[in-house]
C-alpha cells in the first residue's frame, strides 16, 4: 500500500487504554523514507509529532492530538555470533517485543525471556526502561541506532547515552524528543543463564537444567494471573512506578508495616512496593470510581471500562496519588504518558 497520511484518526484504536480523541494526521511509516517524509510533512504544516508504537504506554487526550502521530512500523531481526556463547540481536524499532522475545527462546538464546508477555514495540522499551521479573532492558542493550530530526541523520547510541536508570532514560526527557529510536541491539547468551531470583520464580529454582521455554512459560502464566489482556481490556498493565525513597522513609513504613517488600537500591535509597501499599495500606485494590477501577488482582493496574474517558482515568489517578500521599508521605509517579 503507498505511504499515506491519513486525517482524523481516533487515537483510542491505536491505545490499550481504548480512549482519547482524534489525531489531525496520522503516518503509518514502514521505511526510514517514509519517516523523513512524516517529518517533513509535519514541518510544513508546522504541527508537532509524536511517535507511538503499540500505544501499551500512552493516553490519549479526549480532546485530541492536533498534530501528527508516526506510528512506528520498521521491520527486520537480525542476530550476529560473536562468540559460541554470546550472540547480539538487533530488532527494528516497530517490531513487537513479546514477538522477539518468543524467537530468541525458541532459538535457545537467554536474556529476555523474563520480560515475557509484556506488551509493545521493541522501540518503546529503552524509553521506558522496560523490566519485569529482575531483569530491565538496560541490562541487555549494547546499542540502538537513532534519527536525529535536528541533523536528518542516523546515529549509534552507546548504552551509557541512554542514561537509564528505574523506568526511566535519556529518550523520556523533553529536551531529546527530536530522537527517534529505529532499531535495538540486545546482548544474549546461548549458555543457560536462568534468572530465577524474584519470588515468583522460587517454584523454577530447585530444578538446576531449567529450560528456557519453561521460563518463558511460567513467566506468562505468572503475568496472565495478575494482568488483563490489553487486547480486550483498557489499561496499560502497571500504572505506577514503585516510588524509591530514603533509607530512612523506609525504615518508618516497615516499622509500621512489617510486611512491606523493600529492594535496596543504594545506601541511601531503596525501592518500595506500591502494591503493598495500594492494597495493605491504603486499602485500594479494587478501588472502583465510575468506569475506572484498580484491578482486584494487582493492585498496580488501572482498568477503565468501556466508555471510560481519558479524563476519567486522569482524575482516578490523581485520587489515587493523594490517597498515597495522605496514608504514606510518598509522592508516587505514574508509567503512562499522557500525549500532550
Amino acid at each position: 500500500m503507498a505511504f499515506r497520511i491519513q486525517e482524523d484518526i481516533s487515537l483510542s484504536s491505536f491505545t490499550t487504554f481504548k480512549t482519547g480523541g482524534c489525531a489531525k494526521y496520522l503516518a503509518q511509516v514502514t521505511t526510514i523514507d517514509e519517516l523523513r517524509t512524516a517529518l517533513v510533512f509535519a514541518e510544513q504544516k508546522q504541527v508537532p509529532y509524536f511517535v507511538l508504537g503499540s500505544g501499551s504506554n500512552v493516553l490519549g487526550p479526549d480532546s485530541g492530538y492536533a498534530g501528527l502521530i508516526i506510528l512506528m512500523q520498521l521491520k527486520g531481526r537480525e542476530y550476529h555470533d560473536e562468540s559460541e556463547a554470546v550472540v547480539f540481536a538487533t530488532f527494528a524499532a516497530g517490531e513487537l517485543f513479546d514477538d522477539v522475545i518468543a524467537e530468541t527462546v525458541d532459538l535457545g538464546m537467554w536474556g529476555l525471556e523474563n520480560l515475557s508477555h509484556i506488551p509493545g514495540t521493541v522501540g518503546a522499551t529503552p524509553v521506558q526502561n522496560v523490566g519485569a521479573y529482575g531483569v530491565e532492558v538496560s541490562s541487555l542493550i549494547t546499542g540502538l541506532s537513532v534519527f536525529n530530526c535536528q541533523e536528518n541523520k542516523i546515529e549509534l547510541y552507546t548504552n551509557q547515552h541512554c542514561q537509564f536508570a528505574y523506568r526511566d532514560s535519556c529518550f523520556k526527557r523533553s529536551n531529546q524528543s527530536h530522537l527517534i529510536i529505529l532499531g535495538v541491539t540486545f546482548k544474549l547468551s546461548k549458555v543457560a543463564a536462568p534468572q530465577l531470583e524474584y519470588a515468583d520464580l522460587a517454584v523454577l529454582r530447585s530444578n538446576t537444567a531449567v529450560a528456557l521455554s519453561v521460563v518463558r512459560r511460567t513467566i506468562i502464566a505468572i503475568r496472565s494471573t495478575k494482568f488483563p489482556d490489553w487486547q480486550h481490556v483498557g489499561t496499560a498493565g502497571s500504572f505506577f512506578k514503585n516510588p524509591i525513597i530514603s533509607s530512612a522513609d523506609s525504615e518508618a513504613l516497615v516499622k509500621n508495616f512489617p510486611q512491606l517488600p523493600v529492594y535496596i537500591i543504594d545506601e541511601s535509597t531503596v525501592k518500595v512496593s506500591l502494591g503493598f501499599i495500594l492494597d495493605k495500606i491504603c486499602g485500594l485494590k479494587g478501588c472502583r470510581r465510575g468506569k475506572i477501577h484498580l484491578s482486584e488482582v494487582q493492585a498496580l493496574v488501572l482498568i477503565a471500562d468501556t466508555g471510560a474517558t481519558t479524563t476519567d482515568v486522569i482524575l482516578f489517578s490523581k485520587f489515587i496519588t493523594d490517597e498515597v500521599k495522605i496514608k504514606t508521605g510518598i509522592d508516587i509517579e505514574q508509567e503512562v504518558t499522557l500525549l500532550m
